[in-house]
């Protein structure tokens, strides 16, 4: 799939949350909080519909848009591609810099431990 840029990711944002929802729909959950017009959500909805990562089927006179890309497939695609451009791929330097610019609580630990502990127990 062709990467999705951060004005898409919000559009789809509102199809993970509901969906299928109609393009007026879409533009009303999105036009305040983003202070884009009409048009430009439009624009964004069909090159999401280009990209294979929504649908469209028609209901009656209207559009009802469906997100073929899961919130999940996409975290996965996000994660990898920082992670390769940013950290060369390898998770330790990416958990570092974290653990030396943020405040890591003790539930944050807890649930850094566990993770370890889980990969450890399936032996990778």
């Amino acid at each position: 799939m062709t990467p999705i840029s951060e004005a898409e990711a919000r559009v789809m944002e509102v199809l993970w949350q509901t969906a299928p929802r109609t393009s007026e729909e879409i533009v009303e959950a999105l036009r305040a909080p983003t202070g884009w017009h009409e048009k430009t959500i439009r624009t964004l909805l069909n090159r999401l519909l280009g990209k294979g990562a929504v649908s469209a089927e028609r209901d009656g006179r209207r559009y009802l848009y469906t997100p073929l890309l899961t919130r999940e497939a996409w975290q996965q695609e996000e994660s990898r591609s920082l992670l390769d451009r940013v950290f060369g791929g390898k998770v330790a330097p990416l958990l570092a810099h974290f653990t030396r610019t943020e405040k890591l609580s003790a539930k944050d630990i807890a649930e850094l431990r566990k993770l370890v502990d889980d990969i450890e127990k399936k032996g990778h």
